[in-house]
């Protein structure tokens, strides 16, 4: 079975290979044009290396689609897609073609699909419905419960059947339905995860269903044909097993054996039913015959007496009740059916007695001759008769497992399985009544038929012979037996082919001409499960679960397709509606509880693992189905729901764009900034990974794209659940800032940016890219944005690592929302951090109380119920140092050098004359000097730095500053790097604020040297800037 529907893709016989185009854009249904941006490599009709301009026009002479010739290489012609469609063939080889490969050696090509609706459908579901439980359980069924409670049972099961038909109907008829049947449908509809989940509980309920009719028929020979048999102590299991290995090697020869015989098998059925049917008429004439019951006491006596004189030794039971012998089968006019119209429920080991009589049993006495009595062999109840009725109904999805053999699936699937439950419901509604009216109660609770003689009680009432039905029921068990062990292998097959469930991949390989080997060997070993359990009564309500839910999964497919009102759901059968698949859903799971709730719990149990277990293995198979609809409707309605308004406090986490650059080879350059921000997704935040490609959108795209999966593959290999996002922009600038501006979509946008330091922002060739860096702290303050910047990021350590002891210290030099409180708590709920302990710095001033800052930081973790260490830092007012002055004089002059390096000429010019006369503690003049060659300049700046570079030549000029802010910025600066590098050298990571950017942009240059002087000498610095709003609250 393949694991897609086919794509109808017109391919004529000239079209060459075009590997250069994306796979997304090869198919027709890629949605993809010409005039996209992509270069047209290859066409069916025009393209052609050794095709003149007078060659392609000639081919169009007389088409008139020349207007369209630039389509031709990602869109076909109608006329190719409709000859492609009228020869679409994507179903695999069934048994009927395997038949036909093994008889005819040319048999390559698959046959054509003879089958119509009676044939195809009808019968076959007719066959598989009817079956062991009619024969051997349906009499004992309305003895027990009544024919009122059996008929509201069958109602029951028949209703959910007739339901589940309409939804499947629905299904078959929105598409073409290759072989594999309800597997197909439901994971199609429902996804890859369900799809699995249900396919192996349908596999196992078929399966078990096989264990079934083997066990029937081994009663039936057992019971009624050969009763004399040798005696085993486990004789059904030994027979049951024997049968089992025969039927698996007939499988296993040939399916076409197995297929000639399904007609001879379903005419036994149907010769049974009607033999019944001629029975209850007869009944009917012959009570007028014999209107009074006949008491025969002679025989009676030397049934329960040792002897025939009046002093003989008697049964206890027999002398203190009035045993009769009485017509088992008085008839359909001898009015039974008000006496059989309610349920006689019976305990294991009671004697069955007529209903009405009380007998008289001494409880002390054991029963002797016990023999002669028909005592109950289980306790019945309800819902027992449920689970053991309900495997007599399933069997409807035989048309739709077969619609590769259909002429018209979408026509006959709907009206023959309809047809079928219709016809199969009324002959079980009316055997209820029928069965109750002709048969004595006693009669009907007689399980084995020992109280007639050891005969099967349907077969009694069977006219001419109670052997049509003994002989006609055990060929029909023989056959469904047979039918099971054909269908269960090839479900397994489709489902291992498909690839979603990998240990199972085995069982999708078999003989040369596809019979599935393996599948056959561990069906055959599931199916001894069944036959160790060795009670028909017991096996029934096992695959009456597996059944179930997957009826439940069908009518839950329709109710999602309809409800969500997909395009392409369009079935041509149009006598649906969602509340009728949300009718049989509620039937289906109701059963199942009713069945048997433990067994219900064992069966959404497996079917919840190996849901599990396909979506943890990344069952990567897109199908268009259901759930993802569902998620997408979902996603709209919450994302509609967002945009109400701001998150609160409370429901604040870290929403992060991270922005990350490809190198030449377009990998990710730091891999390490998705590591750091899976460690702070204990928020469950979103993640969204943004790149911007530089060119144009035309040019570039497909760039784009190859970038847009690199970008992927980190996501997955740091286990980063999130997504990705490349901008095409003319320079990397306005790329990073169109994705600050429209990154996200509604409601779900980013609230923090994450970027790296840029390392290497001192070098002339790295002026712009310190430049941007900027800009993106400008934005994202203008934007209200939180912003991370980890500096050293390849230092920081992968998802992999581990820190057995250490700390994470944040120094809290300003309030900025609480975001350095928040994120080392999320840092040490990864396994990274968990092990390192956190502590909190915050800096007092001279005029602060140190030690009642130091109790109401306590409090105030307290309240945040957040575990941290604290410590005040005392940093009093003390002179600027001389090395202060000079380092911000060398970082001034260094930051003019750079500046004039990306001047014009003249601006140059006016501003190393500029630098120089600032040097000399001069007034800045208002006009500009005499211009001088460009080499004399430099050199003159040259020397200045040198000079400037010396203690003793700069002193002088401490008091000549223009800007004594950077003077005071510096001495900051480096007093807090004094101070953090003194407490924090040996911390695994240290969290600070980060300052604003200065308002103009003279000064951008100090601000990157200022951030360098207070983060040198640390490992792993995380510089941290609130977005403006409080992230944290100590209100519950």
């Amino acid at each position: 079975m393949r694991s897609e529907t086919g794509r109808f893709i017109g391919k004529p016989e000239n079209s060459t290979n075009r590997n250069q185009i994306p796979p997304a854009h090869c198919c027709f249904d890629s949605n993809k044009h010409a005039g996209d941006g992509h270069p047209k490599e290859s066409s069916p009709f025009i393209n052609s290396s050794a095709a003149s301009d007078m060659e392609k026009s000639q081919q169009y002479d007389g088409k008139s689609m020349a207007l369209f010739e630039e389509e031709i290489d990602t869109s076909p012609m109608v006329s190719s897609l409709l000859s492609s469609l009228a020869n679409y063939s994507n179903l695999p080889t069934g048994s009927k073609e395997h038949e036909e490969a093994e008889n005819n050696e040319e048999g390559s090509r698959p046959s054509k699909k003879p089958l119509g609706t009676l044939m195809g459908v009808y019968l076959p579901c007719i066959q598989n419905i009817f079956g062991v439980i009619l024969f051997l359980r349906m009499t004992w069924m309305v003895g027990i419960g009544g024919v009122f409670g059996s008929f509201i049972i069958v109602f029951m099961c028949c209703s959910t059947t007739m339901l589940t038909a309409i939804s499947m109907s629905a299904i078959a008829t929105n598409g073409v339905v290759p072989a594999g049947g309800s597997y197909y449908m439901i994971s199609r509809s429902l996804g890859p995860e369900f799809g699995g989940a249900v396919g192996i509980c349908f596999y196992l309920g078929t399966t078990f269903a096989g264990a079934m009719y083997i066990l029937g028929c081994i009663e039936i020979l057992l019971i009624y044909i050969v009763p004399q048999a040798i005696a085993l102590l486990n004789n059904m299991r030994v027979y049951g097993t024997i049968v089992l290995s025969f039927m698996a090697i007939v499988v296993f020869v040939g399916v076409k054996y197995v297929n000639k015989l399904a007609l001879v098998f379903l005419a036994c059925v149907i010769l049974s039913i009607l033999a019944v049917y001629a029975g209850i008429i007869m009944t009917a004439l012959d009570y007028f015959t014999n209107l009074y019951n006949e008491t025969i006491t002679t025989k009676m006596w030397r049934s329960f007496c040792d002897s025939d004189s009046l002093n003989a030794t008697c049964d206890e039971y027999f002398i203190n009740n009035n045993v009769t012998e009485m017509q088992g089968i008085p008839g359909v006019a001898s009015g039974i059916l008000a006496e059989n119209l309610f349920g006689n429920y019976l305990e294991k080991g009671m004697i069955v007695e007529k209903r009405g009589i009380s007998s008289n049993v001494d409880p002390e006495i054991p029963t002797t001759n016990a023999n002669r009595y028909v005592l109950a062999d289980i306790t019945s109840f309800f819902t027992l008769l449920v689970g053991i009725y309900f495997p007599s109904v399933t069997g409807i999805m035989a048309g739709s497992n077969r619609s590769g053999d259909l002429r018209d699936a979408q026509k006959s699937i709907p009206i023959g399985t309809i047809a079928a439950i219709t016809t199969t419901s009324t002959v079980y509604m009316s055997c209820v009544i029928l069965f109750g009216a002709c048969i004595e109660g006693v009669v009907l609770r007689d399980k084995f038929g020992e109280g007639v003689n050891g005969n099967l009680v349907i077969g009694t009432l069977a006219w001419p012979s109670p052997w049509v039905i003994v002989f006609g029921s055990f060929f029909s068990t023989c056959g469904a037996g047979l039918q099971s062990l054909t269908g269960a292998p090839r479900l397994l097959q489709a489902i291992s082919r498909d690839g979603i469930i990998p240990f199972l991949r085995v069982f999708g390989h078999g003989k040369a001409n596809g019979e599935p080997t393996w599948a056959l060997l561990l069906t055959a070993s599931i199916c001894e499960i069944g036959i160790i359990i060795a009670s028909l009564d017991s096996v029934a309500p096992i695959l009456s679960m597996f059944f179930l839910m997957c009826y439940m999964f069908v009518n839950l497919a329709c109710a999602l397709q309809t409800l969500l009102r997909t395009p392409n759901w369009r079935p041509r059968f149009k006598f649906y509606h969602w509340a009728l698949s949300f009718l049989g859903m509620s039937l289906c799971l109701s059963l199942m509880f009713i069945c048997s709730w433990y067994y219900a719990i064992v069966a959404m149990g497996i079917a919840t693992c190996i849901y599990k277990y396909i979506e943890f293995c990344g069952a990567e198979k897109e199908w268009g189905d259901g759930i993802r609809g569902i998620s997408l409707s979902a996603a709209r309605f919450a994302l509609m729901r967002l945009e109400e308004g701001p998150p609160h406090t409370k429901n604040w986490r870290p929403q992060i764009l991270v922005l990350v650059s490809m190198d030449a080879e377009q990998n990710v350059e730091q891999p390490r900034l998705l590591s750091l921000t899976n460690q702070l997704k204990a928020g469950k935040g979103l993640t969204i990974v943004g790149t911007a490609v530089q060119g144009t959108f035309l040019d570039s795209y497909s760039e784009a794209q190859r970038a847009d999966q690199v970008s992927c593959f980190p996501l997955k290999d740091t286990q980063v659940k999130g997504f990705s996002q490349v901008v095409v922009s003319s320079n990397m600038r306005d790329g990073t800032s169109h994705l600050i501006q429209v990154g996200g979509l509604g409601g779900l946008k980013h609230n923090t940016v994450m970027v790296s330091w840029p390392q290497n922002w001192k070098q002339p060739e790295c002026y712009q890219q310190f430049r941007n860096f900027i800009e993106t702290v400008r934005e994202t303050t203008i934007a209200s944005l939180a912003l991370l910047v980890p500096k050293n990021i390849s230092s920081y350590p992968s998802n992999g690592e581990r820190f057995t002891e250490g700390h994470i210290d944040v120094w809290w030099i300003v309030h900025d929302g609480g975001m350095l409180m928040l994120l080392p708590f999320l840092l040490r709920q990864h396994k990274v951090w968990r092990k390192c302990k956190i502590r909190i710095f915050t800096v007092a001033q001279m005029d602060d109380n140190s030690i009642q800052m130091k109790k109401d930081l306590i409090t105030f973790l307290y309240h945040l119920r957040i575990d941290a260490a604290v410590e005040v830092v005392e940093m009093l007012d003390s002179d600027i140092s001389a090395y202060t002055y000079e380092k911000t004089l060398v970082m001034e002059q260094r930051s003019q050098i750079l500046k004039q390096m990306h001047l014009t000429k003249n601006e140059m010019e006016r501003e190393i004359q500029s630098i120089t006369d600032f040097s000399r503690g001069s007034i800045r003049r208002k006009n500009p000097p005499t211009l001088q060659p460009q080499r004399s300049t430099e050199e003159g700046t040259s020397l200045h730095l040198k000079s400037c570079f010396s203690f003793s030549s700069c002193e002088l000029n401490f008091s000549g500053f223009r800007n004594q802010t950077d003077v005071r910025r510096m001495h900051t600066a480096m007093r807090l790097n004094e101070v953090i590098t003194k407490k924090s050298k040996e911390a695994k990571l240290v969290l600070l604020n980060m300052p604003g950017p200065p308002k103009n942009r003279v000064g951008d240059e100090n601000y990157m040297e200022f951030l360098e002087v207070l983060t040198e000498g640390l490992n792993r610095v995380l510089l941290v800037r609130g977005g403006g709003r409080e992230v944290i609250t100590i209100y519950s």
